[in-house]
């Protein structure tokens, strides 16, 4: 696959917990496949390091075209962060950047205006513990290192 979710309109909603150093647990709603759990290694960057954040994007589109570029990917996505971070690169304006590499080796970004993501105050972010604590017992025997990337596709 060679696609970042059609310019990140295939991306609807989702929320990301780094609260437990090491592990990024979440769910994001993608057009066509809906709900995908993520378990990743690592962390997020800057100032969401350690935090839970939550996005949602209006330009979202439900079109059939997704369902053939990223209908067949992995539920749950497991694998390790590349970035994630709300500050990416000093040489672009701060944005909501979210990167990974699964474990099959395929290579996901997800690139969001400003104003659609936000970091979670310690209350909104206690809400997450039943469904954050639960994806990283389901998933935390499934992750392993990433690192050889030389077969790796962007999607």
């Amino acid at each position: 696959m060679a696609q970042k979710f059609g310019n990140s309109r295939w991306v609807k909603e989702g929320w990301l917990d780094n609260r437990v150093e090491g592990c990024v647990v979440g769910r994001i709603t993608f057009a066509v496949i809906g709900t995908v759990d993520l378990y990743l290694k690592g962390d997020f960057r800057g100032e969401i390091a350690g935090k839970a954040i939550r996005f949602s994007n209006p330009k979202f589109e439900d079109e059939d075209m997704a369902g053939d570029v990223i209908g067949d990917m992995d539920n749950p996505q497991v694998g390790e962060v590349n970035l994630i971070s709300f500050d990416p690169h000093p040489n672009l304006a701060p944005h909501p950047y979210i990167e990974w590499f699964s474990i099959q080796k395929n290579h996901y970004r997800i690139e969001l205006a400003p104003e659609d993501a936000r970091m979670l105050s310690d209350g909104e972010a206690r809400e997450l513990d039943r469904d954050s604590q639960a994806l990283r017992d389901a998933l935390s025997s499934q992750v392993r290192s990433t690192r050889d990337r030389s077969d790796s596709e962007w999607v």
